[in-house]
């Protein structure tokens, strides 16, 4: 069973001239047996002709070329349309002058160059055969000419309008494509924003800090101590986000769960920051993307506190049910330089985004003591 499933794959795989023969072939056997013989396409009404030796190489003229028709359509309309001409003036009349429809469809939708100059082209080579045709038997009528010439813009008419529906296509796959390196490029550009800046800016605490322990021996050790963890934590963090790039890393490597949240607590303790972390509830079985997005959270509230409200106390306060995650961190305005986040504003505008993206809620407002507090609640569930 698996073998035929197979088939139509192992079908695809081959050359196009090898998939393209066999429909020639089939044309070049219906049009050589006897039965079949003055069966074929007419126009002009000539009398009939038995099959020679020249009819023979009309046949193969119509037919073999269909094999070639997507890989070198120009070449195999030419000599299509010359056995086709032969064959109504030498009255054979073959099966083989079903090539001719097919091998317009076919260039109309693979032909790339010179389109319309092949139109005129074949046009003019139609009017051509027609006043030979008249001017040699009974001939046709103009209706019945300007019918057949109908029947064959239609199928090329049929063969540009595939050949817009792939471009379409074509065009729709680009886009869809760019639309999801983009997202990719700025999915990364957040992690990177997050990570960079939460670390960075602890150290840069941790190391103004420092400046002012040299008459504290133990405490300016333990400041430095901190200082080198907050680093190696950053460079840990960074080689997961780096884990992005990689399509065959596992995403468990890379996604915080919000138990580490209560690291990153710690951490910004040991930076000067007094912090009151409560967690409540009890986690979903499974929380998708709201673990990270959770976890992100805190961590640029953290940061902001740091840059924007040192001294302040904050509280972060984590919920758990089954079906979301809530989080929220809030500064009060009795530390230094107390002022509602600012900066470039990315880290806002990207958390913001990703609680969106997951059907969730998220605000970061201004409090009336000069601190902020930021609110999000996250569906749990979500696919990452």
């Amino acid at each position: 069973m698996t073998r035929l499933r197979s088939l139509p794959e192992q079908w695809h795989r081959l050359d196009v001239t090898v998939r393209d023969l066999p429909l020639g072939l089939l044309l070049l056997a219906m049009s050589l047996l006897p039965a079949l013989h003055n069966r074929g396409t007419e126009i002009g009404g000539l009398p009939a002709h038995t099959l020679d030796a020249l009819g023979v190489v009309v046949v193969c003229l119509q037919s073999l070329p269909l094999a070639v028709r997507r890989r070198w359509p120009a070449a195999a309309l030419a000599l299509v349309a010359l056995g086709f001409a032969v064959d109504q003036l030498s009255g054979y009349h073959l099966i083989a002058g079903t090539a001719l429809p097919i091998v317009l469809l076919s260039a109309g939708s693979h032909l790339e160059r010179h389109r319309r100059a092949t139109v005129l082209a074949l046009s003019g080579a139609y009017a051509a055969l027609a006043v030979a045709l008249s001017r040699t038997g009974p001939g046709e009528s103009v209706a019945g000419y300007a019918a057949f010439y109908s029947a064959l813009a239609l199928a090329w008419g049929a063969g540009s309008w595939l050949r817009h529906t792939r471009a379409l296509e074509a065009e729709r796959r680009r886009r869809v494509a760019e639309d999801a390196r983009l997202a990719e490029r700025t999915r990364i550009a957040r992690e990177l924003h997050d990570v960079v800046t939460h670390h960075v800016t602890a150290m840069v605490v941790q190391t103004e800090a420092a400046r002012y322990l040299t008459a504290a021996p133990d405490r300016l050790d333990q400041t430095l101590a901190t200082v080198t963890d907050t680093g190696r934590r950053a460079i840990t963090d960074l080689r997961h986000l780096l884990d992005l790039l990689d399509p065959g890393h596992g995403p468990e490597a890379r996604t915080p769960t919000v138990g580490r949240i209560r690291t990153l607590v710690e951490q910004t303790r040991r930076s000067g920051q007094a912090v009151e972390f409560t967690e409540q509830g009890t986690p979903a079985a499974s929380t998708g993307s709201a673990d990270l997005v959770a976890y992100r959270v805190v961590q640029e509230a953290l940061t902001n506190a740091l840059k924007y409200a040192r001294g302040s106390t904050t509280s972060v306060q984590v919920q758990h049910s089954e079906r979301e995650i809530t989080v929220e961190v809030s500064t009060d305005g009795s530390g230094s330089r107390a002022r509602v986040p600012g900066g470039s504003g990315r880290g806002l505008v990207g958390l913001r985004e990703r609680v969106d993206v997951l059907g969730g809620d998220f605000s970061a407002d201004p409090r009336a003591d000069g601190g902020f507090v930021v609110r999000a609640r996250i569906p749990a569930g979500s696919p990452s």
